[in-house]
């Protein structure tokens, strides 16, 4: 399990290339820098608390972990 500090600065660093992409792909669709970055940081928000939560979820799932030094996990 790793802490809620290293998910956090994983999920950050995804949503910030993430808002690139998705600005780019703004701009593409509407022709607007504002449209396009409005949209990736509405995207960004929602997608930042989704993947957190899913990331804590499958935090708590042993199953297709390999036994660790603690010798948890599910073989």
């Amino acid at each position: 399990m790793e802490t809620r500090a290293r998910t956090w600065v994983k999920a950050i660093g995804w949503q910030v290339l993430g808002i690139a992409v998705m600005t780019l792909l703004g701009v593409l669709v509407t022709g607007s820098v504002g449209a396009g970055g409005t949209l990736a940081l509405a995207s960004a928000g929602l997608g930042l608390i989704t993947y957190v939560l899913y990331e804590r979820l499958w935090a708590r799932i042993t199953w297709g972990r390999l036994p660790g030094p603690s010798g948890t996990g599910d073989i």
